[in-house]
């Protein structure tokens, strides 16, 4: 079969996603999976695009081919026999193995355990820190960061220049299919024990300090322009291009709550990237 384009794979996995749970796939369907996962890891096409208006949205068909993928896939053993890694076992679909890193490909993964999964885009000038996991369909842009335990969910989008602190989650998703994904704009700080979650769209130069969970219901107070900014049913939270969010607390003004003194976790955000936040920042670029 001959590589097909984006829309020629687009229309055929909608045929293919239709196909009756127990039923037999198509016959060309492990072909279009391999084609697309190949085209995930060269970066032509992404689960999530960025429109001329700005807004972020899922691509539907990508994150079919991939479910496809899953639905296709058998269960075998991925146990490495030799080399330094000997004795770590794995078993898992075989559509979905580790993806091949070559020297070319300039991606450092320093040794101690990380894994990068099939279909996830790795730009040149990425930095893997172990143990950290990348998924299928995540696409990290060069020059990237990815510290001890940090997680890039399936689908995630991830800018250039960004630095994922140690222990930083970014949720994955997969259904529903038109859901977009956790987006991480361009030259981001997202730090430690941080939670992305839920389509949360954080704009380009943020920081995010150590501890700060977003998800579409967590309300984020501004405190420099006096907002609150609020994800719904419709649309992902969105953190300000520059804004600088802190773990917060409010009280509970009501009730038993209140009569405890008990406070709710509330992300704030006490600034906007300044010169002092930029050079506070700027020791990690010796370490790439």
């Amino acid at each position: 079969m001959t590589m097909c384009t984006p829309a020629q794979m687009a229309a055929r996995f909608d045929q293919i996603i239709d196909t009756p749970p127990g039923s037999p796939l198509p016959a060309d369907s492990s072909t279009l999976v391999e084609q697309l996962l190949t085209a995930l890891e060269h970066g032509s096409v992404r689960a999530a695009e960025r429109g001329a208006d700005g807004e972020w949205r899922a691509v539907p068909w990508v994150k079919r081919g991939i479910l496809v993928g899953f639905r296709l896939g058998r269960v075998v053993d991925m146990s490495l026999a030799g080399g330094p890694r000997a004795g770590f076992h794995f078993f898992d679909k075989h559509t979905f193995p580790t993806r091949e890193l070559r020297l070319e490909d300039q991606v450092r993964v320093v040794p101690g355990g990380s894994t990068i999964r099939r279909g996830a885009f790795v730009a040149p000038g990425v930095v893997c820190m172990p143990p950290m996991y990348i998924n299928v369909g995540a696409y990290v842009g060069p020059g990237t960061m990815v510290d001890s335990h940090a997680l890039v969910g399936s689908c995630a989008q991830v800018g250039a220049r960004v630095h994922l602190s140690a222990a930083a989650q970014l949720g994955g998703v997969l259904e529903p299919v038109n859901a977009s994904p956790v987006v991480i704009e361009d030259d981001v700080i997202v730090g430690g024990n941080c939670g992305v979650y839920e389509g949360t769209v954080v704009r380009a130069r943020a920081v995010l300090a150590a501890g700060v969970v977003l998800t579409r219901g967590t309300p984020v107070f501004d405190l420099v322009r006096e907002t609150v900014y609020r994800g719904t049913v419709e649309r992902p939270l969105e953190i300000p291009e520059g804004a600088v969010v802190v773990p917060g607390a409010r009280r509970v003004r009501e009730g038993w709550g209140e009569a405890e003194g008990l406070s709710l976790q509330t992300p704030v955000i006490v600034k906007y990237r300044d010169d002092r936040t930029d050079t506070a920042t700027a020791l990690e670029r010796w370490l790439r």
